[in-house]
């Protein structure tokens, strides 16, 4: 079952807490560190377009790529009629092709953690190696093994006066991924329409990210905390790598 078709109208009212200019601004505190100033950029599976905007208005051009029509429907209608206004492209992230090479690479949020099959999260990789240009650098977060095995059993809720959203996960530990269905309830008037969707990640760990990352051609790989530009603490949910494509001699 494919995820994000009912989530996508309300995915941005579940997730209002999410701090995506906190996240922007740790994209910008890590380019500074690498003393890059990147003009084109990627956000890899963009949703509703939250953080290419951002990085739009902070004066990059940005190209959005993202597999699900739904959320890109959403992710337009936000950025209709602003000045810069992101690019947005529906593409399966494994079969990444960009009509020009870009700067940086963004993927937030454990996007990656979606492609639940290791021979795709490494044909991604090797595709965003060929998307950036020289000197280019990729950034992107992921859930860490520990956080998504700590899931299973858990049930969650998210609701406001017009959403009900009730999901409960489950780890399987032979195939390394974690599922979690949700049941979606929508406000229709005076009734609720209900609609169910699975969502999976898989439980990629930092060597194995490192490694597929080195296998692409990526050098200069650092693994962080939570936006913290040191390394991931015991018992981190989240971290973060960065990668550099090398420049042409």
């Amino acid at each position: 079952m494919n995820a994000y078709l009912s989530l996508a109208q309300v995915y941005d009212r579940l997730t209002n807490d999410v701090d995506y200019g906190a996240m922007v601004d740790f994209y910008e505190q890590i380019l500074r560190r690498e003393q890059l100033h990147p003009r084109t950029a990627v956000d890899l599976a963009c949703g509703t377009g939250s953080v290419g905007i951002l990085l739009a208005r902070r004066g990059y051009r940005v190209i959005g790529v993202d597999g699900s029509e739904e959320m890109l429907t959403q992710a337009q209608a936000k950025a209709e009629g602003m000045e810069n206004a992101p690019r947005f492209v529906r593409q399966r992230l494994q079969e990444l092709c960009l009509p020009r090479g870009v700067d940086l690479a963004v993927c937030a949020l454990d996007s990656l953690d979606y492609l639940t099959c290791p021979a795709d999260c490494r044909a991604c990789i090797r595709r965003i190696y060929k998307a950036l240009n020289p000197g280019g650098i990729l950034i992107f977060d992921v859930n860490t093994p520990e956080k998504l095995r700590a899931m299973d059993g858990e049930v969650f809720l998210d609701e406001d006066e017009n959403v009900y959203c009730v999901w409960r996960g489950e780890f399987d530990e032979n195939t390394n991924i974690c599922s979690y269905g949700m049941d979606l309830f929508l406000r229709r008037g005076r009734l609720w329409e209900r609609s169910f969707e699975e969502h999976r990640e898989y439980a990629y760990s930092a060597p194995q990210l490192h490694a597929y990352l080195r296998e692409a051609g990526f050098t200069r790989i650092e693994i962080f905390g939570d936006r913290r530009l040191e390394a991931p603490r015991s018992g981190e949910t989240r971290i973060w790598l960065k990668a550099r494509k090398g420049v042409l001699q």
